[in-house]
């Protein structure tokens, strides 16, 4: 079959996308994420189709011609800074918001103009909206109430539902009894009661604390896989698209800027924006100069120029992990992309240090690089200590300015 220009190709082949990572913690997290993909690889007719999706608000466009298809059992992450449009996205999905124009397309019907009530979903908010006077088993059975349902078969699929979310014993308690993560876990429960084909998750984890939120990301991940239930979650927070996705959407003022498993985006973002929202990046500006070197201020690179012309203006993304610090006290000869620099800014991140780099003669380019503890215990790291580094090829992102 052949696979839509949304990054689902990236699952279907993905042999294609197994690219070197050097953050060995960071390829631990994405790889856990890339593996649970590869289950997916005839992806089949999608599950949910957004055609064509326009949004305005008066003279504001929030949505632009958002195209986008998930699949049965996958978990789709809508990533972007606060205005990218993508809680209006999954609001139009949901139904409490009307496109302009466009379709949404769910389980080969199309539900576009159909009331939530109408459509297959559960939703889980930021806010949890948990009822304040009912206990967790009320809170959860509330949508069940609704049904054919006999009430013993109501008391069971709470009692299960509890089981799932990892709340045992709590049904009696209401919510001011129970911490901002047991509360998400009973709004997810309650989300899940009516065995939804489609889960919303709206920034879920963001009220959290930092622990709490690490802790309940895995457990959402395992039970989404679990139960097999479609999700498609928005969040602004990096590390949670990345870790819980199989392909992250990365918004930006209103379109879709790429479309991609966690690993491929990060390694290969398509624009400058991308380059720049995921994870950590340096980002300079420059001129290409030849058909193999480029120009940053006083720096001259090595780099795949590809089809850029000579002169043109241009920006080059590198990750801080991907430069490598040498040892001083070698010539580093046969390197290409050594560059000298001094220590400008030093930051403490627990496991590891970014350090700000001056390098020599050059007053506009600052470097971030990344340093282990244990490397940090080989050299002087006070400001003002000139460290070599080497700036491989094979990293450097060339961007038509």
């Amino acid at each position: 079959m052949t696979n839509p220009p949304d990054g689902t190709d990236e699952i279907a082949n993905p042999a294609s996308s197994q690219v070197e990572f050097v953050d060995v913690q960071q390829n631990q997290e994405q790889n856990a994420s890339f593996a649970s993909s590869m289950h997916q690889i005839d992806l089949g007719q999608p599950y949910l189709q957004i055609e064509k999706i326009h949004k305005s608000f008066g003279q504001f466009i929030a949505l632009n011609d958002i195209n986008l298809n998930v699949y049965a059992g996958e978990f789709v992450c809508l990533l972007g800074p606060s205005g990218c449009g993508k809680t209006t996205l999954l609001r139009i999905i949901a139904g409490l918001e009307q496109q302009t124009t466009g379709r949404v397309i769910q389980g080969g019907k199309d539900v576009s103009h159909l009331p939530p009530a109408k459509r297959d979903f559960g939703i889980v908010f930021q806010s949890y909206a948990l009822f304040p006077n009912l206990t967790a088993s009320q809170n959860i059975a509330y949508g069940l109430q609704n049904t054919p349902m006999p009430k013993g078969q109501i008391e069971q699929r709470v009692k299960e539902l509890l089981e799932t979310v990892g709340l045992e014993g709590f049904g009696k308690k209401y919510p001011a009894q129970m911490s901002g993560g047991q509360q998400q876990r009973i709004a997810l429960a309650r989300a899940l009661a009516l065995s939804p084909s489609l889960l919303l998750l709206d920034e879920p984890l963001s009220a959290l604390d930092a622990k709490v939120r690490g802790r309940l990301r895995v457990e959402i991940t395992q039970l989404q896989k679990r139960l097999g239930v479609t999700t498609v979650m928005v969040t602004h927070d990096q590390e949670e698209a990345l870790t819980m996705a199989d392909r992250v959407v990365v918004m930006d003022k209103g379109v879709i800027a790429q479309v991609g498993t966690p690993r491929v985006v990060y390694q290969n973002p398509k624009t400058p924006f991308v380059a720049n929202f995921i994870g950590s990046t340096n980002l300079l500006t420059g001129e290409v100069i030849s058909s193999t070197q480029v120009r940053c201020g006083n720096i001259l690179l090595d780099a795949n120029i590809g089809e850029l012309e000579v002169n043109s203006q241009i920006e080059i993304a590198i990750r801080p992990e991907s430069i490598q610090l040498l040892d001083s006290g070698n010539q580093n000869e046969d390197l290409v992309n050594v560059v000298t620099a001094d220590i400008e800014g030093i930051e403490f991140l627990g496991s590891v240090y970014h350090i700000t780099l001056r390098p020599d003669g050059n007053s506009k380019a600052a470097i971030t690089i990344e340093v282990s503890i244990h490397q940090a215990r080989q050299i002087d790291l006070s400001l003002g200590t000139t460290l070599k580094i080497q700036i491989p090829t094979e990293h450097l992102q060339i961007f038509p300015k």
